[in-house]
């Protein structure tokens, strides 16, 4: 299984932030934007990811997150010229996959939730078994959002692209997982009237062949959109209000890899030195001590 982050546009809803960094180098409270979904992926298990942004931008995400070593992970990286749909990272990434599983997600979406491991662990499964799986979360506005549809037992019926009159609330996340093989199928993708090629799309095919699968993020659970002004600081609102409440981190790369087996305590506390006497720092520290129960 394998993972890429898109993590690429030009931000303007974003703007002047924007003019001269990746919004996903944006602070989000405590950490960069790009913390997130990294943490997300390595959650998954996933430790090949490959990072796709502008050739302008990529040499700073470089500079960020090194080869992913200080992680205990694999990070590659390549660019996206021109910003032509989501569904184009599999065809940028078509090599870097080499027909393996895998999941993409967007890199200004945050995931929070106390059993988010669960539902990671369950879409890594049905992709190896040949699955797509998409996470759908309620929306009080969902024409803003591509949307999906259930039906009584919770089985997609249909998968739409902001649409006019939305057949539910239920908006489709930017976190998606598939099966071997995803970059023939978009290859198969026409781009849109807006002239991209549409990751709806591209699950509407896994659709036609009854190979898509939805979980929901529901009661509990926050996910959160970082593309504009407003979503930014609500975001770093929720991450500041939940650590100083929970006295966790929420998305540290560096607590998940050290859980995870793919670190010790040594490089744990290395990591921890580099970033001084940062509250950051300081909480990488308490995990090497063994501080939070698990």
């Amino acid at each position: 299984m394998k993972g890429i982050i898109l993590a690429g546009g030009a931000g303007t809803r974003l703007y002047p932030l924007t003019k001269i960094v990746s919004k996903q180098l944006l602070p989000v409270y405590d950490k960069p934007m790009i913390f997130y979904p990294l943490s997300t992926l390595m959650l998954a298990g996933i430790r090949d990811i490959l990072l796709i942004s502008t050739p302008q931008d990529l040499p700073k995400f470089q500079e960020l997150l090194g080869d992913g070593g200080q992680f205990g992970i694999h990070l590659s990286y390549a660019e996206q010229p021109k910003p032509e749909g989501i569904a184009q990272a599999f065809l940028i990434g078509e090599a870097f996959l080499d027909g393996e599983p895998c999941a993409m997600i967007l890199g200004d979406n945050i995931f929070y939730g106390g059993w988010f491991g669960q539902n990671l662990q369950e879409a890594v499964k049905n992709a190896n078994a040949g699955f797509a799986t998409i996470f759908g979360y309620y929306v009080r506005d969902p024409r803003r959002f591509g949307i999906v549809e259930f039906d009584s037992h919770h089985n997609v019926v249909s998968v739409e692209e902001k649409p006019e009159n939305p057949k539910s609330n239920y908006c489709i996340t930017g976190l998606y997982f598939y099966s071997s093989g995803v970059s023939d199928l978009a290859k198969k993708l026409v781009p849109s009237a807006r002239g991209e090629l549409e990751i709806t799309d591209l699950n509407r095919l896994y659709l036609q062949e009854n190979r898509l699968k939805a979980q929901v993020l529901g009661r509990g659970f926050a996910w959160m959109d970082t593309g504009t002004v407003d979503s930014l600081m609500e975001a770093a609102t929720f991450v500041e209000t939940v650590q100083n409440r929970q006295g966790v981190v929420i998305s540290a790369p560096e607590e998940i890899a050290y859980y995870a087996g793919w670190i010790d305590k040594g490089k744990l506390l290395e990591n921890a030195r580099l970033y001084g006497k940062s509250p950051y720092g300081e909480h990488l520290r308490l995990v090497a001590a063994d501080r939070f129960l698990r």
